[in-house]
């Protein structure tokens, strides 16, 4: 049996568990809603901070926002929270705004209906190789989803997205040798008005705030997760584990051919905060910091530059990146404001 099977299997009794579509919570009925409940205008505020760290010589951590582009790409200067707004897809255009003003996205698709793909990737290799491996992936994945999502389903065309990043880190590792051994997490959300889909590869995390209840939203995939699946070790044991940086599914592997195996999908209502980030972060800082940090304050680039200094504070020795994502609801000013009924 293969390394993989061998831990899929581990992992099957709680293949479904937390990870298929949930019924969510329901906004409470109003003009401006959509037959599900969900209010048919939704602004998505993003802030995202990414550094060396403490140890490191370079950042093999990189990121992408639709409309702003990647770590590459990002506007200099910008310390602020950027904002989308979502429509249904009826809606004539979507709108990028950088602090109220419209902006063109030079650096990515938008769509009225569908704003994504959000990611994180957390490069591996040595040397340049980690940088490659997540431009790679930063850069590929947005083209082929965007490719993709009007002729496949949300999911499979996330899926494919990834399986075609993974291909292009593969060859590259091969045609050039510098980048023989290189690899990168990945950690995705794409947002609909109605619902969220999340997925990840390797050990960089998602996370849901929503009222106070902090949810993971993807697994990691190193063999420390998986002894702990086995019964083999406990989880406070996994922290400091010889093996708990030691990835069986990263892109870049012959494992992640497919993409990834799970994919959530989850409603999407006004309130929620995500987390996507690398684990120079979730490494050293715990999901109860966490929660306590993304519920403390309104302003996403305020909490992910808070997020950047615990983890340097708590002595991180990888780069470190968060990025912030909180959810909004946009009402006519002629409608009346939708309730939320949060169930805890």
């Amino acid at each position: 049996m293969s390394l993989k099977n061998w831990l899929k299997r581990l992992w099957q009794p709680n293949s479904t568990r937390g990870l298929s579509s949930t019924s969510g919570t329901r906004v409470g009925s109003s003009r401006g809603l959509d037959p599900s409940g969900t209010p048919r205008r939704l602004r998505l505020r993003i802030g995202v901070v990414t550094t060396t760290g403490n140890v490191r010589e370079h950042n093999e951590d990189n990121f992408y926002v639709p409309g702003y582009g990647t770590l590459a790409s990002w506007p200099k200067g910008l310390d602020s929270s950027v904002e989308i707004v979502l429509q249904p897809a009826d809606s004539e255009s979507s709108i990028t705004l950088d602090n109220g003003n419209a902006r063109t996205g030079q650096h990515g698709m938008t769509r009225s209906d569908l704003a994504g793909p959000f990611i994180v990737a957390d490069g591996m290799g040595g040397q340049l190789a980690g940088e490659q491996a997540s431009r790679i992936a930063v850069e590929l994945i947005p083209k082929e989803l965007f490719s993709r999502c009007d002729g496949q389903s949300d999911q499979e065309a996330i899926r494919q997205a990834i399986a075609a990043a993974n291909r292009e880190i593969i060859a590259q590792a091969h045609v050039v040798p510098e980048c023989s051994n290189m690899g990168t997490t990945v950690v995705l959300a794409v947002f609909r008005p109605g619902r969220a889909l999340v997925t990840g590869i390797g050990d960089s995390r998602a996370y849901r705030l929503r009222g106070k209840a902090l949810d993971r939203l993807t697994r990691d995939h190193d063999l420390a997760s998986a002894l702990i699946s086995a019964g083999t070790i406990r989880p406070e044991e996994a922290r400091n584990h010889q093996f708990r940086h030691v990835l069986y599914l990263y892109l870049g592997s012959p494992e992640a051919r497919d993409g990834p195996e799970d994919i959530r999908v989850d409603d999407l209502l006004p309130g929620d905060r995500f987390l996507l980030a690398s684990d120079g972060l979730t490494g050293v800082v715990t999901d109860e910091t966490l929660a306590d940090m993304l519920g403390r304050q309104d302003d996403p680039h305020a909490i992910a530059q808070q997020m950047v200094r615990t983890a340097l504070h708590n002595e991180s020795r990888d780069n470190v990146t968060c990025m912030v994502i909180t959810v909004e609801a946009l009402i006519d000013e002629t409608q009346q404001q939708p309730t939320a009924e949060h169930a805890g």
